[in-house]
């Protein structure tokens, strides 16, 4: 027998299975608009539900394998808010699900046990981190347009923008840089925005823009962040120095810079100690460098393998890498990325 959901499709033939499942689990489960939902929230839950970084996307699963199956291997790494599988009209699964975790130690342990997991002889499955990406890229928007101009139009066309980040040009700090990140109050409104938007035919001032999803921040664990003695410097005069900003970021006590690599207007500056790189950060950030207001964030290393892995653009090859306005760096062991920037960016360990 088949189990119709509440949007008509046909669910998995294993009712038995399934309602298995929901009577030792205690679990509801709801299908809706082409998914599955498994909890969310789960039984006797009270408050909000988890928050960002606690959900892992899960791809390649064999399309004849349901909750049934599923549910008991995820539920290894800590306890599931919500699990939510694709679904094909025709019953079989879509091949890949969300799982929500309560705690994001449990996604991260969901990562370690599972990615490339045999779930079934031969069969491998992916597990990586999936982020509620709430930010937009919008592109060719005119150069002499000012944050607070870009803002008040993107909430003419559009709901819920909470914040719109523009970066100066290089060249001319009176411009930007032809593009702009629009930040939504939840990713449901930044994808209603970028429905409106996306069919390419978009104007804003006369200027037909580019839209699509901002590349989201790779997060980093703690332990690793609390590691890091490397800042990333944005907003530099193009001729701004090395050694001037050796110089500047040294002011506090002499000798603490251990390198520093500067690439058009922006630059990692490499501290011997972690403490002092902490110092630095607070003293720097906001600081005037050459008529420029700088600012100053820790760097966040990704390894080379995260990089390829996650497909990030601007990534070419092992030891090189090009940077968000084309600029090509060579690297250590790690490669630096900086906040809000799409490209990945050079650095070293």
């Amino acid at each position: 027998t088949h189990v119709t959901g509440d949007d008509g499709r046909t669910e998995s033939p294993n009712e038995a299975a399934l309602l298995a499942l929901m009577e030792t689990t205690g679990y509801s489960m709801v299908q809706e608009n082409g998914q599955r939902k498994f909890g969310g929230p789960p039984p006797g839950w009270d408050g909000p539900p988890p928050p960002r970084g606690c959900e892992v996307f899960v791809g390649k699963i064999p399309r004849d394998m349901y909750e049934d199956e599923l549910v008991p291997v995820f539920e290894r790494a800590g306890r599931i808010y919500e699990f939510r599988l694709m679904m094909e009209f025709s019953g079989e699964n879509r091949g890949y699900a969300f799982v929500m975790y309560t705690t994001r130690e449990a996604a991260q342990r969901s990562i370690h046990l599972l990615d490339n997991h045999e779930i079934r002889p031969g069969k491998f499955i992916g597990v990586c981190v999936s982020l509620d990406n709430c930010r937009l890229f919008i592109g060719s928007i005119p150069k002499d347009k000012t944050k607070e101009e870009i803002l008040v139009e993107m909430r003419k066309v559009t709901e819920g923008v909470v914040d719109v980040i523009v970066y100066p040009s290089a060249t001319d700090k009176t411009k930007n840089r032809g593009f702009a990140f629009v930040e939504y109050d939840s990713h449901k409104a930044a994808a209603m925005a970028r429905r409106k938007l996306i069919p390419g035919t978009f104007q804003l001032w006369g200027h037909t823009i580019q839209v699509d999803w901002a590349e989201p921040e790779k997060d980093v664990d703690e332990e690793t962040m609390l590691r890091v003695r490397v800042l990333y410097v944005r907003n530099l005069m193009m001729t701004t120095t090395e050694e001037t900003l050796r110089q500047e970021f040294s002011r506090f006590k002499p000798g603490t810079v251990e390198r520093v690599k500067k690439l058009t207007d922006y630059a990692f500056v490499h501290y011997h100690s972690r403490e002092d790189a902490v110092t630095a950060l607070h003293l720097m950030n906001g600081a005037l460098i050459d008529g420029a207001t700088i600012e100053v964030t820790l760097a966040k290393p990704v390894s080379k393998e995260g990089g390829r892995r996650f497909g990030n653009r601007g990534y070419v090859g092992n030891s090189n890498l090009v940077g968000p306005y084309g600029d090509v760096s060579s690297t250590g062991n790690f490669l630096f990325q900086g906040r809000e920037d799409g490209g990945m960016m050079g650095g070293g360990k």
